[in-house]
C-alpha cells in the first residue's frame, strides 16, 4: 500500500508541474495575443497611411507633369514674332510657373512622409513577427507538455519548458520592444 501511494504523490508532482506550465504559457499566450493584436492594427494605419501618403506624392508628381507640358505649350503658342509672349500668356505663364514650383516644393516632403510610414510599418513588422514566434513556441510547449501529461515522462516536460522559454524571450522582446528577430522563423512562419 505505501507503494500506490508514492507512486500516487510522484503522479501528482509531475501533474501539478504540467498543469503549472500550461496555465502560465496559457496566460502569457494571451498576453501576447493582445498586444499582437494591437500590433497589427497599428500596422494596418500606418500602411494606410502610406499608401495615401503614397498616392499625394503620385498626385503632386502628375500635377507638376502637367503643369510643365501646359507651361511649354502656352509659351510655344503665346510667342509672337518679336519673340514676346502677349500680356494674358505671360500672366498664365507665370501661374503655372507658380505652381511648378509649388509642386517642386512639396513632392519631397511627401515623399518622406510615405517613406516614414513604410519605416514605422517595418518596425512594427519585426514585433509582429516576434509575437508571431512566441506563440507558435509556446503553443508548441503546451502540446508537449500534454504529452508528457500522458506519458508522463519528464524529458517530455523539460522539452515543453525549453520551447516554453524560447516562446516567453520572444514575447517579452516584443514587449520590450527588444530587436530580437530570427529570420529563420519569420520565413518559417512567413
Amino acid at each position: 500500500m505505501d507503494i500506490e501511494i508514492g507512486a500516487e504523490a510522484k503522479d501528482k508532482r509531475f501533474n501539478r508541474r504540467v498543469a503549472i506550465t500550461v496555465v502560465a504559457l496559457s496566460i502569457f499566450m494571451g498576453l501576447c495575443g493582445v498586444k499582437d493584436g494591437n500590433i497589427v492594427q497599428a500596422m494596418q494605419q500606418a500602411q494606410s497611411s502610406g499608401v495615401d501618403a503614397w498616392d499625394q506624392y503620385q498626385a503632386a508628381r502628375t500635377k507638376l507633369h502637367i503643369d510643365e507640358t501646359a507651361r511649354a505649350q502656352t509659351r510655344f503658342l503665346a510667342l509672337s514674332g518679336d519673340g514676346r509672349a502677349a500680356a494674358p500668356e505671360a500672366a498664365e505663364i507665370t501661374r503655372l510657373d507658380a505652381e511648378i514650383a509649388k509642386y517642386q516644393a512639396e513632392a519631397p516632403a511627401l515623399k518622406s512622409r510615405a517613406q516614414g510610414f513604410q519605416a514605422q510599418y517595418d518596425a512594427l513588422n519585426v514585433h509582429d513577427d516576434q509575437f508571431d514566434a512566441a506563440d507558435a513556441l509556446n503553443s508548441i510547449a503546451v502540446s508537449i507538455a500534454a504529452v508528457a501529461a500522458l506519458v508522463e515522462i519528464p524529458a517530455a516536460l523539460w522539452a515543453s519548458w525549453a520551447f516554453g522559454a524560447l516562446g516567453v524571450v520572444m514575447g517579452v522582446a516584443g514587449f520590450l520592444g527588444w530587436s530580437l528577430h530570427s529570420a529563420f522563423l519569420s520565413r518559417l512562419l512567413g
